[in-house]
């Protein structure tokens, strides 16, 4: 698969929605996060549009909701704007309350798209090695960030791969699972 003009156009596009935003924890550009996304998704194998929704698989929840995933339909194709629809808990502001929104994805989550699935499995990958490094370093104090909570954020990283596992093998969600392995040996 070559990347084209395309994929060039959706990083600046990523990058500009992002530009403000920063990690939790740690206060990382959060360009590292899509871009770390974007590289476990493209080192699959993914199609382009895959390694797109992959760069903008926050936007819609971060950066604009629905009037965003219009603008990435309108720039990038509907199969982008689908994946990125899919891998999203939400497209209004403010956001649900958060256990009720988590329990929203997971249901959208058990029937969605093999596309979907890899945009979330390398989205939570990547967050979960993030989390476990930022453990690491602040100990419990790391779950004050999270709307979760300890119990609340294992407990949905927990449920995305029960949901993510119910569709066959797969090497990231693999690589999940030992990741959050990791992580959960590590806090108890």
């Amino acid at each position: 698969m070559k990347l084209t003009s395309r994929f060039a156009d959706a990083l600046r596009f990523a990058l500009q929605l992002h530009a403000e935003q920063r990690r939790k924890v740690g206060g990382a550009p959060y360009a590292a996060h899509l871009l770390g996304v974007a590289a476990l998704v493209l080192e699959c194998g993914s199609s382009e549009d895959e390694a797109i929704a992959a760069v903008l698989h926050d936007a819609v929840e971060d950066q604009g909701g629905a009037a965003r995933l219009a603008e990435i339909r309108d720039r990038f194709g509907t199969a982008v704007a689908e994946i990125v629809a899919g891998a999203s808990d939400a497209d209004v502001s403010p956001k649900p309350p958060w256990r009720e929104r988590k329990e929203a994805f997971l249901r959208r989550l058990a029937v969605a798209s093999p596309a979907v699935r890899l945009i979330v499995a390398a989205d939570k990958l990547h967050n979960v090695r993030c989390l476990t490094r930022d453990y690491r370093r602040c100990g419990e104090d790391l779950w004050r960030h999270f709307s979760g909570g300890r119990d609340g954020t294992l407990w949905y990283y927990q449920a995305v791969l029960e949901t993510l596992k119910t569709h066959g093998k797969a090497p990231l969600v693999d690589e999940l699972d030992r990741a959050l392995n990791e992580l959960t040996t590590l806090c108890s």
